[in-house]
């Protein structure tokens, strides 16, 4: 990668990166059950499971979804209490109620059937540029880059070595670098090469089959310098999150329609911060506040 190097691959070794990272995804491929579909409504509720959730947690939940919801109808046709009661684990329940309502939008806007073009997708709600590449790529075989956090580090120490590249750089190369005939197959090789090899600390760069074109394996930075000094976390249920994923938790138990007392504590939580924590869910859509009865709820009804 020398001579006219302007912080992408050079075309000359785009087919043979590519052909060594496909080589590798097809014998050590991770095997995951919403891969082996080719519904796009299906793998559009996985990469919705798969924002900001650990891979694991997505294929514990995602056949039990599709057994709840087998289509993109079902889900529209459901209250969205039933989709939040169906996406209990996942966490960041806002992605449940908005792929309620995208679902009721592919239905009333696209005859129920999910778009093909990024651009159409974008316009669905929770569906931001990566979610919108991803279903492009993997349903419907656009050549198009999808960047999550694995595809931004794999391609980003490619081209750019330890300092990556900026975003608008490294969202043209993984557009430029799709093979035409293997979208969804690479989209899936790339993210596997990232969180088997390329990870965020101790990349095992020796394995990788990036390796030969990998500006980062060929001057890896400082380990001692670059070591996490984050300070400690403070505990998971003294935050807003947790706290809120208990209050969905405890109106998930109540059938549809009842409304449900909140009592204080909730672990670390008083009742100001319970009041604004049900606030914002309801502002959000996640709930519905009793309007007679303070500090009762119940998921929404439509």
């Amino acid at each position: 990668m020398t001579g006219g190097y302007r912080g992408d691959v050079p075309p000359e070794f785009e087919p043979e990166l590519r052909d060594a990272v496909l080589g590798w995804y097809d014998e050590r491929a991770r095997v995951f059950p919403f891969r082996a579909s080719r519904d796009p409504w299906a793998i559009l509720v996985s990469e919705a499971m798969a924002q900001q959730t650990q891979i694991s947690r997505v294929v514990e939940k995602w056949a039990g979804f599709m057994a709840a919801f087998p289509t993109v109808h079902a889900v529209a046709a459901a209250t969205p209490a039933d989709v939040l009661r169906a996406w209990h684990g996942l966490g960041y329940n806002r992605r449940a109620l908005n792929l309620w309502r995208a679902a009721r939008a592919i239905v009333e806007e696209h005859g129920g059937q999910v778009p093909r073009e990024p651009a159409e997708l974008e316009k669905l709600p929770g569906v931001g540029p990566y979610t919108a590449r991803a279903v492009a790529a993997i349903a419907f075989g656009r050549p198009v880059g999808a960047v999550d956090t694995n595809v931004r580090r794999v391609l980003g120490r490619v081209a750019g070595g330890a300092d990556g590249l900026p975003a608008a750089a490294l969202q043209q190369l993984a557009d430029s670098i799709v093979p035409p005939d293997r979208a969804a197959d690479w989209t899936h090789a790339v993210m596997d090469v990232g969180a088997t090899f390329c990870r965020p600390r101790r990349p095992d760069c020796e394995r990788c089959p990036a390796r030969a074109w990998c500006r980062y394996a060929a001057a890896p930075p400082d380990r001692a310098a670059t070591r996490d000094s984050n300070p400690a976390e403070r505990p998971f249920e003294t935050t807003s999150r947790w706290l809120r994923g208990r209050l969905l938790d405890e109106l998930r138990s109540a059938p549809d329609g009842t409304w449900t007392a909140i009592h204080e504590p909730l672990g670390p939580h008083d009742a100001e911060a319970i009041n604004a924590a049900l606030l914002a869910l309801a502002r959000e859509g996640l709930v519905e506040l009793d309007p007679v009865e303070p500090r009762s709820a119940r998921l929404p009804l439509g």
